[in-house]
Parts: structure tokens; sequence; C-alpha cells
């Protein structure tokens, strides 16, 4: 989006912030009641269990993507380091694919040290609590997304 000027369209057209901003406000209310809700299951063997978690992807998508802040930055940020007489497409798309690279990395350090302690976060009382307050967090995320102008 950043990189076809979708993002500077957020950052000047105030109908269009507003829209991006509610959808993201309703899904982030919606992940929240799903967590909130939701019984806790025993967790199944990764191999048992592929089918069922495999849009986790698509939902952490969904939260940026939906998230008009994630765009600002982008255009607030990015372009003071393309440099002068450079095509500015390009250089968007490199500097957002260093992003991409890096916070991919970041994910997959994280995923690899939670692999560590899983047999703690499986607990269904661990488990329970962690999707109360992540549903809460998710909550008051959405709330101040919704307030913020």
């Amino acid at each position: 989006m950043v990189a076809f000027g979708l993002a500077a369209l957020l950052a000047v057209s105030e109908l269009a912030y507003t829209l991006l901003k509610w959808a993201g406000a309703v899904y982030l209310c919606w992940l929240a009641f799903q967590m909130l809700r939701t019984p806790v299951t025993p967790q199944l063997n990764e191999s048992e269990g592929t089918a069922r978690h495999s849009n986790w992807f698509i939902r952490g998508m969904l939260g940026n993507v939906l998230n008009p802040k994630v765009g600002v930055f982008y255009v607030s940020f990015l372009p003071q380091f393309i440099p002068v007489g450079h095509n500015p497409v390009e250089w968007t798309f490199l500097l957002v694919s260093i992003h991409v690279v890096l916070g991919t990395l970041w994910s997959l350090t994280l995923i690899n040290a939670s692999r560590r302690v899983a047999h703690i976060l499986k607990k269904p009382l661990v488990a329970r609590w962690l999707n109360r307050i992540t549903g809460g967090l998710f909550l008051l995320f959405a709330a101040r997304l919704a307030a913020s102008s």
C-alpha cells in the first residue's frame, strides 16, 4: 500500500483514515471477544492441529493491514531514507521488505523461544488467563484506536 501511495491517502484523507481506523477497531474487538468467549481446549499435537490453526498468518496480516497507523508510520518514516533522484516505489519496496524480514526474524525468534516453554503455556489454567489478558488488551487497543485522531 505504501509504495503505491495508498498509505499517503490515509495520511491526508480524514474519511479514509477514519474508515480504516474503525474497521481496525471492530476487528480487534472481534478478536478480543473470540478470545474471551472461546473455552480453552487441550492443544493437539502439531500434526493433528495444523488444519485448525492454519489461519493465524491471515489474522496477523489483517491486524496490520487494518491498522492505519502502520501506513502512516511508513509514510512519515520511510521517505527520509529514499535517496534523492531514485525511484521512490523501488526504494519503498526495498525498505518495507527489509522491515518485513526483520519482523519475520523477530517472530521466528519468539516462536522458537515459546516452544521451550510450551508445556507451561498449554496448561488450561495458564491458557485461560493468557486469553483473558490478551483479549482485555485487544479491547483496550481497540478503544484507543477508536478514540485516536
